[in-house]
């Protein structure tokens, strides 16, 4: 059996830069041999993912996948692209397990991921078995969003070329294209709120416990994060894994609102070791789009709105962005970024619990 490991994700414009700083912590972090496969959900993305021609990744055309697929394109019609994206998650990699006789197990990564050390943990904790999913792991002020959000987030998941992990994905695949929408419905939200019962509806699932796999906005408030300048950031004494960056904005290259929510306020340590990093990360992905389509401006050009409560990320300081909430508070990182807040933190933490 390949010692190879297989990645997937799907991107389109909007989301290009993102899925290339993922592309750049897996090359930075993976120690053996992986191939990812990149789907692309138009043209545009497709050309400039083949122009920067990265060394691991293939891209993979949309129409590949939606060949000969009447249970996709029925879906296609009667949805929205968000929500069509969504329905396309377990049909991308059961299209691509067919398709690649050497995938032993495919794990799905969302574009907006970032590794910050290497994904031995995540197989690790696989090992022989054939599923592998994690959980929100909601802090419990954000307990609530169960309801709306599932358990369990789709960000990442495994799946083995076996009885187990192909039935799972056969069974997903059917509800996704019966019903996929942004709306939580009987027990239903998009793609996501299918996975609760997966422990108990299919065998050989793992849910995944590792900390530093899987934090996110939501969750990281559980953990005590540290981070000096050069070194991996670790989260409860352990290192960062991968880092979901979900809600980040990108208004112009160098300016990020660190999540649209302004209830996920984020402190220094984790700025310094996650957001820094991501944000100068999407800077160098960004130029290097430019360097093959100078016009390219999409996922980069994103309009926000903002509150006190907002956390932004500013490089080099440039002179006095003026994004809308006038007076900020600067905090300087090293490598030319600043954080620039309203409201500092833990201001923003008690009036959201006490608005």
């Amino acid at each position: 059996m390949s010692s190879r490991r297989y990645f997937c994700t799907l991107a389109d414009r909007n989301y290009l830069v993102r899925g290339l700083a993922l592309i750049e912590s897996l090359q930075r972090h993976e120690r053996g041999d992986y191939t990812l496969y990149f789907v692309c959900l138009d043209e545009l993305t497709r050309v400039v993912l083949t122009a920067l021609d990265h060394p691991n990744v293939v891209p993979v055309p949309l129409h590949a996948i939606e060949a000969g697929d009447e249970a996709l394109a029925a879906a296609r019609a009667n949805r929205t692209f968000v929500e069509y994206y969504w329905t396309l998650t377990p049909s991308i990699i059961r299209w691509l397990i067919q398709h690649h006789p050497a995938i032993d197990v495919l794990t799905y990564l969302d574009a907006d991921l970032y590794f910050f050390s290497p994904s031995d943990p995540v197989y690790a904790e696989l090992g022989s078995r054939s599923i592998l999913i994690h959980e929100h792991r909601f802090t419990p002020d954000l307990a609530y969003m169960v309801a709306q959000s599932g358990r369990f987030n789709v960000g990442l998941l495994s799946f083995r070329r076996d009885a187990d992990g192909m039935g799972a994905l056969e069974w997903w695949r059917d509800r996704c294209n019966e019903w996929c929408y942004q709306r939580v419905e009987s027990g239903k939200f998009g793609d996501q709120m299918y996975l609760d019962d997966w422990p108990t509806r299919f065998r050989n699932v793992v849910v995944l416990q590792n900390v530093g796999a899987g934090l996110a906005p939501w969750n990281v408030g559980n953990y005590r994060i540290s981070a000096e300048n050069g070194k991996t950031p670790t989260v409860d004494g352990g290192p960062v894994v991968f880092y979901h960056f979900h809600s980040l904005q990108v208004p112009r290259p160098d300016v990020v609102l660190t999540s649209k929510h302004s209830g996920f306020p984020l402190v220094e340590q984790l700025l310094r070791g996650c957001y820094v990093p991501y944000a100068e990360a999407l800077w160098r992905q960004g130029m290097a789009v430019k360097a093959v389509l100078p016009t390219f401006a999409f996922g980069m050009n994103e309009k926000i709105s903002i509150t006190p409560g907002h956390t932004l990320l500013v490089r080099q300081s440039p002179q006095n962005v003026d994004i809308g909430i006038g007076s900020y508070r600067r905090f300087p990182f090293p490598g030319g970024w600043e954080a620039r807040w309203a409201v500092l933190p833990e201001e923003a933490r008690q009036r959201a619990a006490h608005p």
